[in-house]
């Protein structure tokens, strides 16, 4: 008998990280990375608005308050997605909405909750307009600009080999413009139940008999940590039923067999494994549990 520590040790030894595969990213979730992932751009690829508001030139706003607005001359607006042809210059702003490129010339954004404005409606692309807007408070050279490269420097590794994917992680790769990445595959897992006594479930069960619920156990456990469970169903207690199904199985990359490995008359699993392969250890320090081969 071994310890469980030195149990699982013995078994790890077995395993090797599987090949990688190509995958859609979304179909990529919960697998393990495998390739570092590169920025190829920057992001945000310019410099951007962080509000709705206008962009101006701070030093146009110098002195202005509630009680003593600035007013500028408004030369255009602009959508997100659009870039403004024009410049803007002393005295003048553009109507910018969050997220659109900050126009030249520009060095600030201040938000329409600090200025007087006639109504608008947002501004569906970018065009130039000529009329006026009152700034109600001084703004900061860089206030209310992201800058490109902000959060995602062109070059920079986003993604490392060997991380899990998870829905965050999965932005991120949407966010650099990844279609598709590449991971480890997901292990495929045999799983054989053995016994004389057990019934499939959905199946009429006679008296004597139980259902099989360890498959099941096993086939949810496997999906819930990435694997691919491959249920064979079970395996009467005669060995050439065991070889049959063990055989079924031998293309997975683990096989996971439930009973059939104590001292029991027709525990038989153990010896036809031994005939067909080889054990390396029978029964661990832990209850329920102590049959593990």
């Amino acid at each position: 008998m071994i310890s469980v520590d030195d149990a699982l040790e013995r078994i790890l030894s077995y395993v090797s990280v599987l090949e990688p595969e190509e995958k859609p990213i979304v179909e990529a979730l919960s697998q393990v990375l495998a390739e570092d992932v590169i920025a190829p751009f920057n992001i945000p690829p310019l410099d951007n608005s962080a509000m709705d508001g206008y962009a101006l030139q701070a030093a146009s706003t110098v002195g202005a308050s509630p009680s003593g607005p600035v007013e500028l001359r408004v030369v255009g607006e602009l959508a997100a997605g659009y870039v403004f042809e024009g410049e803007v210059t002393p005295g003048t702003a553009v109507r910018i909405m969050t997220g659109a490129p900050v126009p030249r010339g520009a060095d600030a954004v201040v938000p329409f909750e600090e200025t007087e404005e006639a109504a608008h409606k947002a501004p569906a692309t970018a065009r130039r307009i000529d009329e006026g807007v009152r700034i109600l408070r001084e703004a900061r050279p860089g206030g209310n600009i992201r800058r490109a490269g902000e959060d995602i420097r062109e070059g920079q590794q986003v993604l490392a080999k060997g991380v899990v994917l998870r829905p965050a992680e999965i932005g991120v790769l949407a966010s650099v413009g990844r279609a598709t990445v590449e991971v480890v595959r997901r292990p495929v897992v045999a799983v054989l139940s053995t016994g004389d006594e057990l019934v499939e479930v959905g199946q009429p069960l006679p008296p004597g008999r139980i259902y099989d619920s360890n498959a099941y156990s096993l086939a949810a456990l496997i999906q819930r940590y990435g694997g691919i469970p491959q249920v064979l169903g079970i395996a009467f207690d005669t060995v050439e039923a065991l070889v049959d199904k063990i055989h079924q199985g031998l293309d997975a990359d683990m096989f996971l067999t439930s009973a059939g490995v104590s001292r029991g008359d027709y525990d038989m699993v153990k010896d036809v494994l031994a005939r067909e392969g080889e054990i390396d250890f029978w029964t661990a320090a832990m209850k329920p549990g102590k049959p593990l081969a």
